[in-house]
C-alpha cells in the first residue's frame, strides 16, 4: 500500500504561483509513474500532468496548463512536485496526486483509472 500526502495548496491571486508537493510512503517510488489531477466544484476530475517513472525525462500535460505548470520528481525524497505559475481563477480546484506502477501505464497516463493510489487532495484557490 502506498500513501500519498499532498501539500502546498492555498489561496493566491490571479497571476500568482504555487508549488504543490506530494510525498510518497514507498521505498520503490522511482518505479511509479506519478500524476496530478484536479477537480473543481461540480466538475469531473481532470488530468493535469504526469511524469514517467525512474528518470522522469518524459512528461505529459493537459493543454490547459501547458507552459504554465511544470511537473518534476525527486526520487531521493520520494516526492513529486507541481510548479504552477500564471495561475488563473479557472485553476481553482482540489489537486490530487496519484501513483501508477502497472506496465504500459505511461501511454495512458492522462486517464485517472490507470492510477492505483491517490492522495487526499489539497485545495488551490485563485482569486480574480
Amino acid at each position: 500500500q502506498v500513501q500519498l500526502v499532498e501539500s502546498g495548496g492555498g489561496l493566491v491571486q490571479a497571476g500568482g504561483s504555487l508549488r504543490l508537493s506530494c510525498a510518497a510512503s514507498t521505498l520503490t517510488f522511482s518505479a511509479y509513474t506519478m500524476g496530478w489531477f484536479r477537480q473543481a466544484p461540480g466538475k469531473e476530475r481532470e488530468f493535469v500532468a504526469a511524469i514517467i517513472s525512474w528518470s522522469g525525462r518524459a512528461t505529459n500535460y493537459a493543454d490547459s496548463v501547458k507552459g504554465r505548470f511544470t511537473i518534476s520528481r525527486d526520487n531521493a525524497k520520494n516526492t513529486v512536485y507541481l510548479q504552477m505559475i500564471g495561475l488563473k481563477p479557472e485553476d481553482t480546484a482540489v489537486y490530487y496526486c496519484a501513483a501508477a506502477v502497472r506496465a504500459g501505464v505511461w501511454a495512458l497516463s492522462n486517464l485517472s483509472n490507470n492510477y492505483e493510489y491517490w492522495g487526499q487532495g489539497t485545495q488551490v484557490t485563485v482569486s480574480s
